[in-house]
């Protein structure tokens, strides 16, 4: 059951908020979904799925990437969930990078946050359904993030081959195991056994990796982060010696910010659409 929250009109379709009960999260979520206009009554849309960065929600991407007009162009919906679980029963950190806009995409395993952060089954499983149920959108289906949503959307690409046609990040976290970010998330939510936290580290998942999936990450040069969190180097190594094809892009001048996603999300879209919208 979804609830509408808000609806407006972008480029002849619809950009739309909606609320729900989410059994995996035990708590009320939001998302929200971009629909093109509908040529004909029957036509379900490949979808984009896209996961935000620390402290977002979903409404960061749908204001700020500029991205409607070229799902619109090319037919293809967007799917933006929230970043973590939601509401007074949940627990939460006073960090910006833990808790509540922090979700890490991650299964926890420890209290406090196990009731609740449950975010990759979330992902991967109850919102696709949900959407696929009650909106106009095909289980064809690619994934991107930024930041720590491109660390959600390479991982869970890099589990899933079979669920996405392509995967691609801007700035994302590729080697959480080895970054203060992600080793204070995945200490809190997994534990003490850092073995466990290579299932969450894309670096980890694409070294052993047997399926190869189109990648796209973009990086900018001058972003504040890039050397001590996001570490696309350790990526682009662990490419190179499991010759996994990964197209890593750096963009002088550009930051962490989403002036850097709404410069480049056509170029992204076209990616995906190259995938989404063809069956060989």
């Amino acid at each position: 059951m979804v609830e509408l929250v808000s609806k407006t009109q972008s480029f002849d379709g619809s950009q739309c908020q909606y609320s729900h009960r989410s059994e995996v999260l035990n708590c009320e979520m939001r998302f929200s979904i971009f629909l093109p206009s509908q040529a004909e009554k029957d036509q379900r849309f490949p979808a984009l799925y896209w996961l935000s960065g620390l402290t977002c929600t979903d409404e960061n991407f749908s204001q700020k990437a500029g991205a409607q007009r070229m799902a619109a162009e090319l037919g293809i919906a967007l799917v933006i969930p929230d970043t973590s679980p939601r509401g007074d029963d949940v627990a939460d950190d006073e960090a910006y990078d833990l808790g509540k806009g922090a979700g890490f995409y991650v299964n926890a395993t420890q209290d406090p946050w196990k009731p609740h952060y449950r975010m990759y089954d979330y992902v991967v499983e109850e919102l696709p359904k949900l959407v696929e149920q009650h909106f106009p959108v095909s289980d064809r289906r690619a994934i991107s993030g930024h930041s720590m949503g491109g660390h959600g959307a390479l991982t869970i690409a890099l589990k899933n081959p079979d669920s996405y046609t392509s995967v691609s990040a801007f700035s994302p976290i590729c080697n959480p195991i080895a970054c203060p970010w992600g080793e204070k998330a995945l200490a809190a939510y997994l534990g003490a056994d850092r073995a466990l936290w290579e299932e969450y580290d894309a670096t980890a998942l694409l070294s052993r990796a047997t399926e190869r999936l189109p990648i796209l990450i973009s990086q900018g040069e001058d972003d504040q982060f890039l050397e001590e969190q996001l570490k696309p180097s350790a990526l682009k190594t662990a490419a190179q010696a499991a010759g996994y094809p990964l197209k890593l892009e750096f963009h002088a001048g550009y930051d962490h910010s989403y002036y850097f996603i709404a410069t480049f999300i056509e170029q992204h879209l076209r990616f995906h659409a190259d995938y989404l919208l063809h069956n060989d």
